[in-house]
């Protein structure tokens, strides 16, 4: 770590402050060239002249959050989108010597920028690892050119192949690869030529996402009028399987539902949001959930924390963001309120937190460690849930191994089966 770029930057890597849980942050930027067919994220395309105030809004914001939070320590940074990649390296810059000024950075945080593989020159992957990126996820999604046309993307194959070459030059040995399957008119074949080659590539980290019809995307839209076959559910349980076999083969570990790593290369900042633990958004429309985790400042939320997200509109966040002036004092449902920026806020009782903790860890290979749920909430998984668990056992969907619960190869193609009887069942 002594020669790392990111030693360059003032501030980067304290060590932790003992006893107190690192935050994950996460920002947002909504900004993407074109937008995608399929997407029902909170992103924008021809927006960008609000680009230079909206980074002005965003700092403002991780500063305020600094100093609310007394300079919490994060475990990992995650920009996401959007697509972050697309806007300017210096604001990139910015943004990131921003976070390290004003929040307390570990030695071994993970930092990440999503990107689109267009904009990963070689000058500009330089300068993100430059600028204290340690890790890029990049957004494939297909080796076949004519299922990126159908999903809106602005690369090509040859393009994704040239980006993770420039970004292992670059000194990037942790690079996660995003793609999709159970798309229109995607065969079987089609479909292991590109993960075949996605494995060429060397990549530490593979997530795959098979394709949801969103409403009021157009691709929905399509589908729903005939012009775009809907997608075969059972051909897209065959490619997920078929991926499991090979990513195993490969040397890849599936540690979530939809996640294969590298022995130590699982997503560290995504693993915050799986084992529900404490995370700050920050940007228009981005999620937070925070809870007293030794930090003074954050005992005003209650035992089991407080979400709330931000406002979704960039423009609207913009001008509301501008005027936050960060209080004296506990962070509590009062304060969240009065950020007029901020939405949804809820403090969460002792049912919805366990339930998420469910619904969350269960997505999780290990599952949820009965141990670690009675220390939190003070009974086992089993007291809180009876039913629930009775039933997805009767099923098939879970299974006890090392008293953890966890879902079974049969569940992990039904999650939801299971994820909802514990949302849906008072404890």
């Amino acid at each position: 770590m002594v020669n790392s770029p990111q030693r360059r930057i003032a501030g980067f890597g304290t060590a932790p402050q003992p006893g107190v849980a690192p935050l994950a942050l996460y920002v947002h930027i909504p900004f993407c060239e074109t937008k995608c067919p399929y997407c029902d994220f909170n992103t924008y395309a021809g927006i960008e002249a609000l680009m230079p105030a909206y980074v002005d809004a965003l700092a403002h914001e991780i500063t305020q959050w600094g100093a609310l939070l007394d300079r919490p320590t994060l475990g990992s940074v995650f920009f996401g989108g959007g697509t972050p990649s697309y806007i300017a390296t210096n604001d990139l810059v910015r943004l990131m010597r921003t976070i390290v000024e004003v929040f307390r950075l570990r030695d071994d945080a993970e930092v990440t920028l999503e990107a689109n593989p267009s904009d990963l020159t070689q000058e500009r992957v330089r300068a993100m690892r430059a600028a204290g990126f340690n890790r890029i996820s990049v957004g494939v999604q297909s080796l076949d050119d004519q299922e990126l046309r159908l999903l809106g993307r602005r690369h090509t194959a040859s393009q994704a192949v040239q980006a993770m070459v420039a970004a292992r030059r670059a000194g990037f040995d942790n690079l996660s690869l995003d793609l999709m399957f159970g798309l229109p008119y995607q065969s079987e074949a089609s479909w292991k030529r590109t993960l075949k080659g996605a494995l060429r590539l060397g990549t530490s980290h593979v997530s795959l996402y098979g394709l949801t019809l969103e409403p009021g995307t157009p691709l929905e839209a399509d589908v729903r009028a005939g012009r775009v076959p809907e997608p075969d559910p059972d051909i897209a349980a065959e490619m997920y399987l078929h991926a499991q076999e090979a990513l195993a083969s490969a040397g890849y570990q599936q540690y979530e539902i939809s996640n294969w790593a590298r022995p130590g290369h699982t997503s560290r900042h995504n693993l915050t949001y799986w084992r529900n633990r404490p995370y700050l958004g920050v940007g228009p429309g981005a999620h937070s959930y925070l809870f007293a985790n030794g930090t003074p400042a954050l005992d005003g939320v209650g035992p089991n924390g407080a979400r709330f997200a931000g406002i979704p509109s960039p423009r609207g966040y913009m001008d509301r963001v501008a005027k936050w002036q960060a209080p004296q004092g506990p962070l509590g449902g009062d304060v969240l309120r009065s950020a007029g920026f901020l939405t949804s806020v809820e403090l969460l009782d002792d049912a919805q937190a366990m339930g998420e903790t469910m619904m969350m860890g269960l997505r999780l290979n290990a599952g949820v460690a009965n141990d670690a749920f009675r220390a939190r909430f003070g009974r086992s998984i089993a007291e809180a849930f009876p039913h629930p668990v009775d039933d997805c056992l009767e099923l098939g969907l879970l299974e006890w191994h090392d008293d953890s619960l966890r879902l079974t190869e049969y569940g992990r193609l039904l999650g939801n089966e299971a994820f909802h009887r514990f949302l849906a069942t008072p404890p």
